[in-house]
């Protein structure tokens, strides 16, 4: 079976709640340029340095995630047992979305709270 449940949960999070994260921050801007506030100078630099810091902990994940992987066929193959390629496609897939869709997740409950 594949992708994993974990995996498809953490695309429908991208898929889904991204677009939400992204209407809300263009909303707080526009509004500010409208209404001549100030904009909120925290959210624009977490929008950008939360971005940088996902992509670092996704490639760190993926690395490890191949290595694990490697290591597991390699075994398999030293011992005759088998191993899955989709199994291990779908560990790597999933360490490289995870980051991303934990901070897509977080960001959408923090904003919703910001607006109630």
């Amino acid at each position: 079976m594949y992708p994993s449940s974990r995996l498809s949960n953490h695309l429908a999070t991208l898929w889904l709640q991204a677009p939400i994260v992204i209407a809300m921050r263009t909303q707080q801007m526009w509004m500010a340029a409208i209404t001549g506030g100030t904009l909120n100078i925290a959210e624009f630099n977490r929008m950008i340095s939360e971005k940088m810091m996902a992509a670092a902990e996704s490639a760190v994940a993926v690395n490890i995630a191949i290595i694990k992987q490697n290591v597991m066929a390699m075994t398999a193959m030293a011992t005759g047992s088998s191993s899955s390629s989709r199994r291990a496609a779908d560990a790597i897939a999933q360490a490289a979305v995870k980051p991303y869709s934990k901070r897509v997740r977080s960001n959408v409950r923090r904003l919703t709270r910001q607006k109630g």
